[in-house]
């Protein structure tokens, strides 16, 4: 069954996924910003808008699979450690290009970004799940100077979404990341498993630290994974709603260019448009200072429950993009047959908690 699923995955991706990288230390990334696709371009000011830092990067060969390297994109000319994003990336997006301009802005805009490869065909779930943790947990160790452990967010795309929950719990409770900060970004979650823990997923999600902060986005185009695997995550995880917000994306028409909510946004390898910085990027620097540096106007972006501040996104010549919806009571919109990977698949082993 699982190699099944993941085989219909590896067709899907295919036709985007890019080649391997090549290896380096401590270089520049090479790859050149990109002007956005569409007639929205970048924010230039507050939150989304560019840092002012260069990017650099370290990269080492992967624990757990050696043909490939793990990433440490960060501000180049740091003295000290500095709050740290550990990224998970979709099945099939072993590439660094895949989500090369996310790592881009991270470390701009003053943090750090570890980006691990996992096998796209693999032994199983358990073994990708602990590629993620090996690479994290030896970036963290062998590059103290760089990474903060105190202040960490786990972050996520499809496959990656839904295991950023398991090795977040990890993070937080066994080795005691993020006393001073710590938070889930979510995106278009897969099936969450828990791998080497006993726990149950459900215990998991009923113990999370209390100062941990989750954004949920869903995307509402998406044909790949059922929307109520992000709804279960975010209803029963026990986080107070005004550290949480599950946030719903629409799709718009703007002239002539359509903005696209599917199941690769946010990505640099398709469409990359201003729905990455405006809904994606934006969201993601207001967390990060509201949860590292506990800034209450990050908090009014990140988490600010439906305000205009959070919802309002761009215009161009008189036309708006739809406004973000947020919701601490997420309803599925669509039914299950839509999409590719339904809540009620028995591979789904929180299959229980369906709505």
């Amino acid at each position: 069954m699982r190699i099944v699923v993941f085989a219909l995955i590896t067709i899907w991706l295919s036709s985007t996924a890019c080649s391997k990288d090549s290896e380096g230390k401590n270089t520049q990334s090479d790859v050149p910003d990109s002007t956005l696709r569409g007639p929205i371009q970048k924010p230039t000011s507050g939150y989304g808008a560019e840092g002012s830092y260069t990017v650099a990067e370290i990269a080492f060969t992967n624990p757990e699979y050696t043909d490939t390297q793990v990433s440490i994109f960060y501000p180049q000319g740091i003295t000290s450690p500095r709050a740290t994003i550990f990224f998970s990336h979709p099945f099939g997006g072993e590439d660094k290009k895949y989500n090369i301009e996310l790592f881009k802005f991270i470390a701009k805009k003053g943090y750090v970004v570890v980006f691990v490869p996992y096998r796209t065909v693999d032994t199983g779930i358990e073994h990708r799940y602990q590629t993620l943790w090996e690479g994290f947990v030896k970036a963290a160790t062998d590059y103290p100077a760089i990474i903060d452990t105190q202040k960490v967010g786990f972050m996520g795309h499809s496959f990656g979404g839904g295991a950023s929950i398991d090795l977040a719990y990890k993070a937080f409770t066994e080795k005691n990341w993020g006393t001073k900060g710590r938070f889930l970004f979510i995106m278009a979650p897969w099936y969450s498993f828990n791998w080497d823990s006993e726990r149950t997923t459900q215990q998991q999600l009923l113990n999370f630290p209390a100062n941990t902060q989750m954004i949920t986005q869903v995307y509402d185009e998406d044909i790949i994974n059922d929307h109520r695997m992000a709804i279960d995550i975010y209803k029963n995880i026990r986080i107070e709603e005004s550290e949480k917000d599950f946030i719903y994306f629409r799709s718009s028409t703007i002239a002539g260019y359509t903005y696209t909510t599917d199941h690769v946004m946010p990505s640099s390898r398709k469409a990359f448009d201003a729905l990455d910085y405006y809904g994606v990027y934006r969201l993601l620097d207001a967390m990060m200072d509201y949860s590292f540096n506990h800034s209450p106007a990050g908090k009014k972006i990140a988490l600010g429950n439906g305000s205009l501040a959070q919802i309002t996104m761009p215009s161009y010549h008189g036309q708006t993009m739809a406004p973000l919806e947020v919701t601490d009571s997420p309803v599925a919109k669509y039914p299950q047959s839509k999409y590719q990977f339904p809540c009620s698949r028995t591979t789904n082993p929180r299959v229980n908690y369906c709505e």
